[in-house]
C-alpha cells in the first residue's frame, strides 16, 4: 500500500508537469481571447483533474497505511498543501475558465511536492500530542484555506508581471524580481539537496542542547555551521568553525544557508543566460491577459479562503489546544504566525472593500500574503523551535 501511495504521487507530479505545458499552449492559440476554452486549455484541465485524482489516491492510500491523516510532518503537510492548491485552482478554473492561472499555479504545486520530497517520507507513529481526530480537522482545513488564499498570489503575480514597467528601474521592479529570486532559490535548494541525497551524504555531530543534555545531530548537507558545543563524529566530512547557540537548530539553519547560497548562484546563471530579469522574460506570456478578470480572481480567492483559514488555523486550532494542553493559546511561533496571517488577510479585505485597493495594490497584497504563508511553512518550521516543532 505504501508503494502504491508513492507511485500515485509520482504520477500526479508528472501529470501536473504535462498540464503546465498544455496550459502554456494557450499562449499562442489564436482563440486565447475567446470566452470558451481552447483545446489546449481543455486538455490541460483534464490532465490536471486526473493528476489531482492520482494525488487524492496517494493521500487516501497513505492514510490507510499510516492509520491516521497524512498531515503529521513536513513531507505529508506540504504534499497535502500542494494537493489543496491544485484543488483550489480546479474550482477557480471552473468558474472563470482562465488557462493562464493554471500555467502559473501548477509549477507552484510542483515545487511544493518537490520541496516536500526533501524531508523524510517514512510513515511513523503519531506522538501522543497528535493522536486526536482534531489532527485532520484542524490541519486539513488550515491547508485548504491557505491553498485558496495562495490563488491570490498567482493572480497577483500575473497582474504585476503584466503591468509593472520593466524598462526602468524602480522599487516595483526590484520586489517583483525578488519574488522570482525566491522561487529560483527553492528550485536550487531542491537540486542541491537531491544531489547530496543521491550521494548518501551524512555527517554526525555530538552536541549539547538548551537543556545541557548530550545529543546527536545528523546533517545531510555539508555543515556550514555546527551545533552548540558540536563535535564531528564522522571522519572525512567538512568541519565547520561557526558554532550556533543551543536555541537554534543548527541543522535547519545550515539548510537555510545552503538554500540561499545555491539560490544566488543559480539565479546568477539564469540572469547571465537570459540577459534580462526573469519577470521581464515572463512578461510576453501575459500580454493577452484580462486584468480586470485576474484582479477579480485574486479578490474572490481571499474572500473564499479567509473564512476557511479562520476556521481551520484559528478556531479549530484553539479548540484542539484547549483539549490537548488545557489552554487555547500559548504564543507558540506557529500560533503567532497563524495570527499574523489572519490579521494580514483581514487587512487585505478591509483595504479592498473600504479603501478601494483594487488592481496593482491588491496584487501586491496577494504576493505579500503568500510570502507570510511560505515564511510560516518554511522558516518557522525549519528554524524556530516551538510546540509545533514535531512538524
Amino acid at each position: 500500500m505504501e508503494d502504491l501511495s508513492s507511485n500515485l504521487l509520482y504520477i500526479a507530479f508528472f501529470l501536473y508537469l504535462i498540464s503546465t505545458f498544455l496550459f502554456g499552449g494557450t499562449i499562442r492559440d489564436k482563440r486565447s481571447e475567446s470566452p470558451s476554452p481552447s483545446k489546449w486549455a481543455k486538455l490541460g484541465f483534464l490532465t490536471t483533474v486526473i493528476g489531482l485524482l492520482a494525488q487524492l489516491g496517494y493521500f487516501i492510500t497513505r492514510w490507510i497505511s499510516a492509520g491516521h491523516a497524512p498531515v503529521s510532518n513536513l513531507f505529508e503537510f506540504t504534499t497535502a498543501f500542494g494537493m489543496m492548491l491544485v484543488f483550489a485552482f480546479v474550482i477557480i478554473y471552473l468558474i472563470y475558465k482562465t488557462a493562464l492561472i493554471g500555467m502559473f499555479t501548477l509549477p507552484i504545486a510542483l515545487l511544493l511536492i518537490a520541496y516536500a520530497s526533501m524531508f523524510p517520507s517514512e510513515i511513523s507513529p503519531l506522538i501522543p500530542a497528535l493522536q486526536s481526530d482534531w489532527l485532520y480537522i484542524h490541519v486539513t482545513t488550515a491547508a485548504l484555506g491557505q491553498a485558496i488564499l495562495a490563488i491570490s498570489f498567482i493572480a497577483g503575480i500575473i497582474y504585476l508581471i503584466r503591468t509593472v514597467d520593466q524598462t526602468e528601474r524602480s522599487k516595483k521592479v526590484f520586489f517583483l524580481e525578488f519574488v522570482m529570486f525566491v522561487i529560483v532559490t527553492t528550485i536550487a535548494f531542491i537540486i542541491v539537496t537531491s544531489i547530496f541525497r543521491l550521494m548518501d551524504y551524512e555527517a554526525i555531530f555530538n552536541w549539547v542542547d538548551k537543556q545541557d543534555n548530550q545529543a546527536k545531530m545528523e546533517y545531510h548537507l555539508p555543515a556550514l555551521v555546527s551545533p552548540h558545543e558540536g563535535e564531528l563524529l564522522t571522519k572525512g566530512k567538512f568541519e565547520t568553525i561557526i558554532e550556533l547557540p543551543a536555541i537554534f537548530s543548527a541543522r535547519k539553519v545550515n539548510t537555510v544557508i545552503w538554500a540561499t547560497l545555491v539560490g544566488i548562484f543559480l539565479y546568477g546563471i539564469i540572469r547571465l543566460i537570459l540577459r534580462k530579469r526573469i519577470s521581464a522574460m515572463l512578461q510576453p506570456l501575459t500580454k493577452k491577459v484580462n486584468l480586470d478578470l485576474v484582479d477579480e480572481i485574486g479578490y474572490r480567492s481571499v474572500a473564499i479562503g479567509f473564512p476557511i483559514f479562520t476556521l481551520g488555523a484559528l478556531i479549530f486550532a484553539m479548540i484542539w489546544a484547549q483539549i490537548a494542553w488545557t489552554r487555547f493559546w500559548a504564543w507558540d511561533p506557529k500560533e503567532v504566525w497563524a495570527l499574523i496571517t489572519w490579521l494580514f488577510y483581514a487587512t487585505y479585505l478591509h483595504l479592498r472593500l473600504s479603501k478601494g485597493w483594487h488592481g496593482e495594490k491588491s496584487a501586491w497584497l496577494g504576493v505579500v500574503g503568500f510570502a507570510i504563508i511560505m515564511f510560516n511553512l518554511i522558516f518557522v518550521n525549519l528554524v524556530i523551535a516551538g510546540l509545533h516543532s514535531y512538524a
